[in-house]
């Protein structure tokens, strides 16, 4: 009953999508950023809600979401699939739920950066200088993106990922964890394509292509067996 009377107070919802531990680390980021306002509530949604709460808010379903008593629902996309991201975020414009950008409060951004809406900046992220980024990026912690890179459209990065100047990274690209990608030149920048992935701990010395998944040190394609 006391969350039940919890929404129906807020005029303001808030919701972390994705009851993950993923989104259980961006949900205090959200709160910092937002917690001021007296009239916001926070939630956790998912589309299987693994319990009725998780540590401390409660968990709806995106159909609870939308018929919860609020002037205003939000939600951040705390989803590591970027392709489901990219859904989420044409069934709230759908909806009329504001997709949010969440930077955490130590992250470090230098002069002429452009970061798109709906971005999750973790702890201890670093985005240089003269960087464009679009939107719904996901940058986890330790996390930094150098001088002159190009990231497109529904990229995430796992965190402690170390992307170097002068690299251009295309839309629903995954780097993975620990990974590094070597500094390309203005004339002839490192690229990785649409979609590939970037395993954990691999070390990029060269272009990637589109789709394509690579591991190791120096990083290649990876061979299924």
């Amino acid at each position: 009953m006391a969350t039940e009377a919890r929404r129906k107070m807020a005029s303001v919802l808030v919701g972390v999508y994705g009851a993950s531990g993923f989104g259980r680390e961006v949900m205090p980021l959200v709160v910092r950023q937002l917690g001021d306002q007296s009239d916001t509530r926070f939630v956790f949604v998912d589309d299987a809600p693994p319990s009725d709460s998780l540590n401390g808010y409660p968990v709806l379903t995106y159909a609870q979401l939308l018929a919860s008593d609020a002037d205003t629902r939000q939600v951040v996309l705390a989803i590591a699939n970027s392709t489901v991201r990219e859904k989420l975020v044409s069934r709230c414009s759908s909806d009329g739920v504001q997709v949010l950008s969440v930077s955490a409060d130590n992250v470090v951004v230098l002069d002429e950066v452009a970061v798109g809406e709906g971005a999750i900046l973790c702890h201890f992220v670093q985005l240089t200088s003269n960087i464009r980024i679009g939107k719904q990026f996901h940058a986890n912690i330790y996390s930094y993106v150098a001088h002159d890179c190009v990231i497109g459209d529904y990229v995430t990065f796992a965190p402690g990922v170390r992307c170097n100047g002068n690299v251009h990274i295309h839309d629903h690209a995954y780097i993975g964890t620990g990974a590094i990608i070597k500094q390309g030149t203005p004339d002839k920048p490192l690229v990785i394509g649409k979609g590939a992935v970037v395993g954990m701990g691999a070390v990029v010395t060269k272009d990637v292509p589109p789709g394509v998944t690579v591991v190791g040190n120096p990083a290649k394609p990876l061979v299924k067996s």
